[in-house]
């Protein structure tokens, strides 16, 4: 199979290397899809750099990216039969094992190749995964949130557009910050009620008044340190901040406990890879509903040729693209 690897960690052009590879067979429990296309994301990118010093690497050879979508063409035993020639997107392929999506073929847990649902295309399904599944755990993880006012920091991230589209499929009002003028829009057209811009003077006024007067409940944060004095300020008491990214990896922020326990706060720290399994199945089952219901499009941003890899992993390091990127693997 045609496939994008590293045999040690290191800058993307210097590292990543394309050609063949054994095509893998399913075991037990398994599926392998036929992949179409590969999204990258920044777990994927850091991954591959040795983000934070860890140069180690857990497999003499690994077939980057978690996220994909494509047909499966196999499955391994207890699999049903059925299953072969449906068309899937993929969530976690690389978690615990060498090889992820950046291949003709992967193979994942039955659970984890998901049904994608018809009209919509694999690029589509690659963009789900991750950014989705955390955005879901951020905004559901204590239950509905319709009738809330929710308030996602970076609006036009991944994670942020999936949060502010799942968010208002749930009948919830949603506010989001952003700071360029290209993010508001693609934030406003996924549904946002109110945008703003982050570096104007008095932000947590403006998102006071954008919240009628009455505060926030929910916080899905992107930049936990930097931004808890504001959260604080606008949260309602027993108000909830989820936040799935912080400062530096090394950042130790400091959280005023009296404060906060004054105002009742929870805090959430999300990490997709640790989500319980029933937290991954619920989004699933949700993100397809949203999906299904044309609230949830995910914007991509650039497509890649599986040989151009490398570019597409400087583009998801250079912080400069809005929207997801798209290694296309499927001829």
């Amino acid at each position: 199979m045609r496939a994008a690897w590293y045999e040690q960690k290191g800058p993307a052009d210097q590292v990543l290397r394309t050609g063949t590879q054994p095509d893998p067979d399913p075991g037990a429990g398994e599926v392998r899809v036929r992949v179409h296309a590969s999204a990258v994301n920044p777990s994927d990118t850091k991954g591959r750099s040795g983000f934070s010093g860890s140069m180690a690497m857990p497999y003499p050879l690994i077939i980057p990216h978690q996220d994909g979508a494509g047909i499966i063409d196999r499955v391994g035993a207890g699999v049903p039969q059925q299953r072969v020639g449906e068309r899937v997107w993929i969530y976690e392929a690389q978690r615990g094992r060498p090889f992820g999506t950046a291949a003709e073929f992967v193979v994942v847990p039955h659970e984890q190749a998901v049904r994608l649902p018809d009209g919509f295309s694999f690029d589509v399904g690659a963009c789900l995964g991750i950014p989705a599944m955390t955005a879901h755990r951020c905004l559901f993880m204590d239950g509905g949130i319709q009738g809330q006012t929710i308030l996602v920091a970076g609006g036009a991230g991944a994670v942020g557009l999936a949060a502010v589209q799942l968010a208002k499929w749930a009948g919830a009002r949603v506010i989001t910050t952003v700071s360029r003028t290209e993010q508001q829009i693609l934030a406003l057209h996924a549904g946002a009620d109110a945008v703003l811009d982050r570096r104007e003077p008095d932000l947590a006024g403006r998102i006071k008044a954008a919240a009628g007067g009455g505060g926030i409940d929910r916080v899905v944060e992107v930049a936990f340190e930097a931004n808890l004095e504001l959260n604080r300020a606008v949260l309602r008491p027993n108000g909830v901040i989820a936040s799935y990214a912080s400062g530096a990896a090394d950042s130790a922020p400091r959280i005023p406990f009296s404060s906060v326990m004054g105002q009742g706060l929870t805090m959430h720290f999300v990490l997709v890879y640790v989500m319980p399994r029933e937290a991954h199945l619920a989004a699933a089952r949700d993100i397809n509903a949203c999906l299904e219901a044309d609230h949830y499009r995910p914007h991509i941003a650039q497509r890649f040729r599986l040989e151009d890899i490398a570019l597409a992993h400087e583009a998801q390091e250079g912080g400069k693209t809005v929207g997801k990127l798209i290694v296309v693997v499927g001829r």
